[in-house]
């Protein structure tokens, strides 16, 4: 009796994870079945490659898939810097109306970054970067989610190497390069992960701030990819799908044990 909780738990676990998977295996059926057999789900089906040649064919993923790829490491690295020194600043620097800056960058994260396209559209506007990898980036490099998490980070390194490492003579600099950085590495790779799977998902500001096909990112070629009033072929629009999602999905699989000690470490939920 003392184990039936137990079973029926790991059996609502087994049913959950089921339910959460059945939009991926699907998507894994159809990309590999031609025609009909994508929706009718016929267990004797041949299984084919052509969904995955035509998707290529269609529509320029090659592009995208650079473009995305340009975005998320160019992005992430600037984020990093700017991050990286104004959580420094916030922790570790004395200077006056410091709470005051760090409440907005608090505020900032209560703000949905949809409420702002119409202001940040302009901004991009007049500075010339409409249908620019640039202009995609911009607004996104000053994260108060980034800052606010390696302030929180920086905040909890011990005062006394700090002050250890100024008898030797370090600058601040080094001393952010040399004793907080290293110190915060599983800051740095669950930040990374968050901020990597978010903008090669971003849609809606890809969409408005991309015209042509050499900036588009993946996501908004997908969409216009399988917009319906070009016809949907189901097959064709699962293989590129599974084609989108593939790099990160391959990552996570590899590197799934780091993931989640990075996630644990940082303390994100």
């Amino acid at each position: 009796m003392k184990r039936l909780p137990n079973a029926i738990s790991r059996t609502l676990a087994w049913l959950l994870g089921l339910l959460w998977m059945a939009p991926l295996l699907f998507l894994l059926w159809a990309a590999f079945h031609n025609g009909s057999d994508a929706v009718q789900l016929r267990l004797a089906a041949p299984l084919s490659l052509r969904n995955f040649s035509e998707a290529w064919q269609v529509a320029p993923f090659a592009r995208y898939f650079l473009n995305s790829a340009l975005l998320v490491l160019l992005l992430l690295a600037a984020q990093l810097l700017v991050c990286t020194l104004a959580a420094y600043a916030l922790a570790r620097v004395p200077f006056r109306g410091r709470s005051l800056l760090f409440g907005l960058v608090l505020i900032q994260l209560m703000v949905m970054p949809e409420a702002l396209i119409t202001e940040n559209y302009q901004t991009i506007a007049r500075l010339g970067l409409i249908d620019h990898t640039a202009g995609i980036a911009l607004p996104y490099i000053a994260s108060a989610f980034g800052i606010f998490l390696l302030r929180q980070t920086f905040m909890m390194v011990p005062q006394e190497l700090e002050d250890a490492a100024r008898i030797e003579g370090l600058g601040r600099l080094r001393i952010l390069w040399q004793v907080y950085v290293p110190l915060a590495r599983p800051t740095y790779i669950a930040y990374s992960l968050v901020s990597i799977s978010y903008h090669w998902n971003n849609f809606l500001w890809p969409l408005i701030v991309t015209n042509t096909a050499q900036s588009r990112t993946v996501t908004v070629g997908m969409a216009l990819f399988g917009a319906p009033e070009t016809g949907v072929d189901w097959g064709v629009l699962s293989a590129g799908t599974l084609m989108m999602i593939a790099p990160l999905l391959l990552a996570f699989i590899l590197f799934q044990r780091q993931f989640i000690q990075s996630f644990m470490s940082a303390g994100v939920k």
